[in-house]
């Protein structure tokens, strides 16, 4: 039995109608999923599921989520144990946890990443790399920075981003 903590790029099904939660919830319950819980609103779910490789169970998720809601979102899966390690090399441990902001990665950000994104990212804004995530500290509102319109699939990679207080919110739900 493996802990998972899964991450969907959007729950934005058109405008005006949202995912809600409580049927994210049925749709894992119904892929034979146990304890399934979700963190706010946003599309952050926890499971418990027989022990598969990531990319198994990222599909039979997005395949389950295209069926129940028509449309294609990318999920971003860690077990417990990665997102507990991911969630201990915040960088910016004394940063404001609304914003700090974590790409969590399919695959890992190369090096060069960095190099193209503070180019474009305004003074006073902290990059890093951990294990290929991406972690932001935007010095302020990060709804304001321009960087945000940068941080695309089609420029990264798959990936989602949330704060420093939803992986810490979620990283206490696994204990």
């Amino acid at each position: 039995m493996t802990i998972y903590v899964a991450l969907l790029h959007s729950i934005v099904l058109g405008p005006g109608k949202r995912v809600v939660m409580a049927d994210l919830k049925a749709m894992a319950t119904e892929l034979g999923f146990r304890d399934s819980r979700t963190w706010v609103a946003t599309g952050n779910l926890i499971f418990d599921a027989d022990d598969a490789p990531l990319a198994v169970v990222e599909s039979r998720l997005e395949a389950a989520f295209s069926s129940r809601f028509g449309k294609h979102v990318d999920i971003i899966l860690r077990t417990a144990e990665g997102w507990r390690r991911l969630a201990a090399q915040n960088p910016f441990p004394e940063g404001n946890g609304a914003d700090i902001g974590i790409r969590v990665m399919r695959k890992p950000l190369e090096p060069g990443a960095l190099s193209m994104l503070r180019g474009i990212a305004a003074p006073g804004t902290a990059l890093a790399l951990a294990d290929g995530d991406l972690w932001i500290d935007f010095g302020g509102k990060p709804s304001e920075a321009k960087l945000l319109s940068h941080l695309t699939t089609k420029k990264l990679g798959i990936g989602t981003l949330r704060n420093a207080n939803t992986v810490k919110a979620l990283a206490a739900m696994l204990d």
